[in-house]
C-alpha cells in the first residue's frame, strides 16, 4: 500500500528549465503530504500547444508558422538535460518516483514521451508516443514498440500510455500483457468523455489509472501564441480544463475529476486489488482466447539510417 499523487497544474509554455524548478515544487509538496508516486501531465516539460496550427495548411507552410516551430523545439528538452537532472535530485531528495510528461527533442524531431523517474536511478525508463493525434503529426514523430515497457519499482510495475493511445486496443493489451499493475495516462484531453475512458482501461486490465491533464489559461502562453487565437478567447478562458483523476482496477473514482483549478489529487494504492479481482477477469489469461485471436508486437528499435562497415 502507498500513496499516489497526480499534479493538475500548468506548465509555463516554452520555458522548460521555469517549468522543471516549477515541477521540483509541486514534488515537494506531494512528497509531504506522504506520496510516493507522482503523475504529471502529458507534455508539461515543453508544453502542450494546444489550439496552435503552426502555421500550417494542406500543401502550404509559413515563415511566422515555421518561426514559431523553431521556438517551441528551442523549449523542448533532451533525454539527459539538465531539466531531468533537476528532477532526477529531487526525486532522490524526496525519495518518490515521478512520471512526468515531457517534449522531447532528438536531433532535429520532436516527440511527446512519458519518462519515468526514481529516486536515486534517474531516468529509468522512457515511453514516445507512437500515434500523435490530429495535427500533434506535424510538430511531433512517431515512437516506436522499443519504449513500451514498463517500469519495475518497489511500488509496482508502472507503465505509461499518453493520451489518445489510450484509445488503441492493441497497445492495451500489450501493457496489460507486460504487466503493468500502475496505468499511467497523462494527457491533454479534458472532455467530460475522458472519465470513462479512464474506468474502461482501470477494469479491463485490472490496473490502477492515474490520469494527469493540465489546468491552464490561455494568458499563461505567451504573446506570439496567444495571437493564434484571434478574438475568440480571453486570457482567462481555460485551454485545457484538467478533468485529471485516478480509479482503482475495479472501477471505484478514487479522486477526481476535477476542472478549472490547480491541485493534486491523492488516493491510496493496494496493487494487490487488481490481482485478486483478476478471479473475474484477466485479460490476458483465463479470460483470453489466444486459439482464435493473437498479437504480435514488434519492440525492435526503429532506426532511419544503419550504417555498417565492411
Amino acid at each position: 500500500m502507498f500513496k499516489a499523487a497526480v499534479v493538475q497544474a500548468s506548465s509555463v509554455p516554452f520555458e522548460p528549465q521555469k517549468t522543471a524548478e516549477k515541477a521540483a515544487g509541486l514534488i515537494r509538496t506531494a512528497a509531504g503530504e506522504g506520496a510516493s508516486l507522482i503523475v504529471f501531465p502529458e507534455a508539461f516539460l515543453g508544453g502542450y500547444p494546444k489550439g496552435s496550427a503552426f502555421g500550417t495548411v494542406v500543401g502550404r507552410r509559413t515563415d511566422i508558422g515555421r518561426a514559431h516551430f523553431r521556438r517551441y523545439m528551442e523549449g523542448a528538452v533532451t533525454l539527459d538535460g539538465p531539466e531531468l537532472a533537476l528532477l532526477g535530485e529531487v526525486c532522490a531528495e524526496t525519495g518518490v518516483h515521478v512520471v512526468m510528461g515531457v517534449i522531447e527533442r532528438m536531433g532535429r524531431t520532436l516527440y511527446c514521451t512519458s519518462v519515468t523517474l526514481a529516486p536515486g536511478a534517474g531516468l529509468a525508463g522512457f515511453h514516445r508516443k507512437l500515434m500523435p493525434t490530429g495535427q500533434e503529426r506535424i510538430i511531433w514523430g512517431f515512437g516506436d514498440g522499443s519504449t513500451i515497457a514498463p517500469v519495475d519499482s518497489p511500488l509496482g510495475r508502472i507503465g505509461s500510455v499518453i493520451c489518445w493511445e489510450n484509445y488503441m486496443p492493441a497497445f492495451r493489451q500489450a501493457m496489460y500483457a507486460q504487466g503493468t499493475e500502475i496505468y499511467c495516462a497523462p494527457t491533454a484531453d479534458d472532455r467530460a468523455s475522458w472519465a470513462p475512458t479512464m474506468i474502461h482501461v482501470a477494469l479491463e486490465g485490472r490496473v490502477h489509472v492515474l490520469s494527469a491533464c493540465q489546468a491552464i489559461r490561455l494568458g499563461e502562453y505567451p504573446p506570439f501564441y496567444r495571437e493564434d487565437f484571434g478574438m475568440q478567447a480571453a486570457d482567462e478562458d481555460y485551454l485545457m480544463r484538467g478533468g485529471s483523476m485516478i480509479v482503482s482496477p475495479l472501477g471505484e473514482v478514487l479522486a477526481g475529476p476535477v476542472f478549472d483549478t490547480e491541485t493534486i489529487l491523492y488516493a491510496d494504492i493496494d496493487t494487490g486489488i487488481g490481482r485478486a479481482s483478476n478471479v473475474d477477469f484477466d485479460v490476458c489469461g483465463h479470460y483470453s482466447r489466444p486459439d482464435i485471436f493473437s498479437l504480435t508486437v514488434n519492440t525492435t528499435p526503429m532506426q532511419p539510417v544503419t550504417f555498417v562497415a565492411d
